[in-house]
């Protein structure tokens, strides 16, 4: 494992500054149909003609639970302008992807098998025609499921990055195991459908306390708000139990001994201990047992949206990226055991 701790802040990525409040003229918004007919909103960074003939490759993008591509636009034109073919999409059931729950806020799934099986049937299609290598990026419960599908062998991907990966979460009050049983109760109890947790006093609205687990940037936190104004379908609050309980038997199936032992491209974790959200702890052992795993650390000074932090955090963090992205797209392996500066 190549454990570092962030060093002196990376150069800032792009000389043109990044509008996070538009779609870039160069990126399309379109929607991907899945085999039952359900409509997956996606967004694909168009290749101009100097990167049509020699791309370094192709970044496929992941967001977590109740997010939306809009919240990484700066990272996403970051890659293109880097010289990748860059593709996002939301997943099934939120964002612009339409609702599975009880009401339009509260996100739901009956199992994170049906997620899995979107990210398979996408990524032929899109693998098909992007260029290699391809690279998976994935944040939070987006990079749970990115591990997810690649130890099931489902996707076949050249890397993955993987930013505060939700492989357990932060506070558990008892061992995973019973708060799995815990879960499965309440979700017995009533409609497995309904909202897991408070959300506001006033529906619609975030959490005044929202922010400070997410980001210390008041700006980029902001940008969020501002898109859940200009596209109301975006907004989305708690998660169903159902989701709850689903995410327990998830995680603790890719936490099962063997799982993450038998994955052999390199993967890339950018976290926090500081995280209030996912488990530091499940995220350093998981870091340890990929055969090829990296990790680079955050402390105090990042919170959960580590590439939506404060310019020196999220320079830190892009360089890291980029420098693993330049080893991917040339063919190169990492120092091994590179310890903490």
């Amino acid at each position: 494992m190549d454990q570092m701790k962030a060093g002196p802040a990376g150069p800032k990525h792009a000389v043109l500054p990044i509008d996070r409040r538009a779609i870039p003229r160069h990126a399309a918004e379109d929607v991907w149909i899945a085999a039952d007919g359900h409509r997956i909103r996606r967004i694909d960074w168009l290749p101009e003609p100097p990167k049509e003939s020699c791309p370094r490759g192709s970044i496929l993008f992941l967001p977590g639970r109740g997010d939306h591509y809009e919240k990484n636009l700066e990272s996403l034109e970051d890659w293109y302008r880097a010289g990748w073919n860059v593709t996002a999409m939301d997943w099934r059931g939120q964002a612009g992807s339409g609702r599975l729950g009880i009401d339009p806020v509260t996100g739901h799934i009956e199992d994170f098998s049906v997620w899995i099986d979107d990210l398979a049937a996408f990524w032929r299609e899109w693998a098909g025609r992007n260029p290699a290598p391809h690279v998976l990026i994935g944040h939070s419960m987006g990079g749970h499921l990115a591990l997810r599908a690649v130890a099931e062998g489902r996707v076949d991907p050249d890397a993955l990055v993987l930013s505060a990966p939700m492989l357990g979460f932060t506070g558990s009050a008892a061992p995973d195991g019973l708060m799995h049983l815990a879960a499965r109760m309440m979700a017995a109890l009533g409609n497995p459908a309904r909202p897991a947790w408070k959300w506001s006093e006033k529906p619609g609205e975030m959490p005044a306390s929202r922010e400070k687990l997410l980001t210390h940037d008041r700006e980029r936190y902001a940008d969020e708000a501002w898109w859940r104004k200009h596209r109301p379908e975006l907004v989305m609050g708690p998660g169903s139990w159902r989701w709850v309980e689903r995410a327990y038997r998830s995680m603790r199936d890719l936490a099962a001994p063997g799982v993450l032992e038998e994955i052999g491209i390199p993967v890339l974790i950018v976290a926090t201990d500081n995280d209030r959200l996912v488990g530091w702890k499940a995220i350093r052992s998981a870091a340890r047992r990929l055969p090829h795993g990296e990790l680079l650390r955050f402390g105090a000074e990042a919170r959960h949206e580590i590439l939506r932090e404060v310019d020196e955090v999220r320079n830190r963090a892009m360089a890291r990226i980029d420098e693993f992205l330049a080893r991917i797209s040339t063919g190169r392996r990492g120092q091994a055991d590179e310890e903490a500066a």
